[in-house]
């Protein structure tokens, strides 16, 4: 099932990002950059190894994956996570911990477009639809 996520991704829609960035503690400069930036994002997969990469004007990501396994990770924002990627109801849900805090990003397809739901706690704050570039 991890096939259908495939390829790349270029960001049309995002509503309430700025919003989530603020509650998991994202500071005003680095939020006002994120904001203004329309991010490219690349699956791809090597054997059992998803390959997330997350390209921006700013700052670029890339985390190697396998499902359910748990492994350090820097995000975009410079947070040091435990994150896991697993395949639930054929969404990629990735759940990052730190801090006694912890998010998840739900990745999911709809209507030819990736939407990524992003969650704090128990709040949905953001989503953002990806159409394949």
């Amino acid at each position: 099932m991890v096939d259908a996520f495939l390829g790349t991704w270029k960001l049309v829609d995002s509503k309430n990002f700025d919003d989530y960035m603020k509650s998991i503690g994202v500071g005003f400069a680095t939020r006002q950059v994120a904001n203004m930036t329309k991010p490219t994002t690349v699956i791809e997969k090597n054997g059992d190894t998803i390959i997330l990469r997350t390209q921006r004007t700013f700052k670029n990501t890339e985390i190697s994956v396998k499902l359910g396994v748990e492994f350090d990770e820097t995000t975009a924002d410079d947070r040091k996570v435990k994150s896991t990627v697993t395949l639930d109801r054929g969404r990629l849900v990735h759940l990052q911990k730190w801090d006694g805090q912890e998010t998840t990003l739900v990745r999911e397809l709809s209507g030819g477009k990736l939407i990524l739901t992003l969650t704090h706690g128990s709040l949905p704050f953001a989503a953002k639809g990806q159409k394949r570039a």
